[in-house]
């Protein structure tokens, strides 16, 4: 078979989930047999201090006939966590588009986290 051949076979199907710096794609591929299965691939971009930057993979392969089955675990796992923690994002950095929102009658001094010391002195003590 040409290459050409090849990749048209592979390319049956694909979807592409960007979410942040991961990136999850969906594709449906042809065994040998010519029968189908589903492969999962997160790739995620990890960026150098030179500025350069490099991907890692990580693949997952779905056969027919786990598909029931992994279909009713997925399902119960979102339905869990949703239940429990609703949709709403907690980790602020996991947040695509997240800017710390100040609002209009804001002081500088709401603005300032407050910072700790490791002693408690006060200048009346001194």
């Amino acid at each position: 078979m040409r290459e050409n051949d090849m990749l048209e076979k592979e390319e049956i199907f694909s979807k592409i989930l960007r979410a942040g710096r991961r990136t999850y794609f969906f594709d449906v591929r042809a065994t040998k047999a010519d029968d189908y299965y589903i492969t999962i691939t997160e790739s995620k971009k990890f960026t150098e201090e030179d500025g350069s930057f490099h991907f890692k993979k990580h693949k997952i392969y779905l056969y027919k006939e786990d598909f029931a089955a992994f279909t009713e675990i997925l399902a119960d796992m979102t339905s869990y966590v949703l239940n429990h923690k609703g949709e709403e994002v907690i980790s602020e950095r996991h947040q695509k588009d997240f800017k710390k929102e100040y609002s209009a009658d804001s002081t500088e001094e709401e603005i300032i986290p407050e910072v700790s010391s490791f002693t408690d002195i006060d200048f009346d003590d001194i």
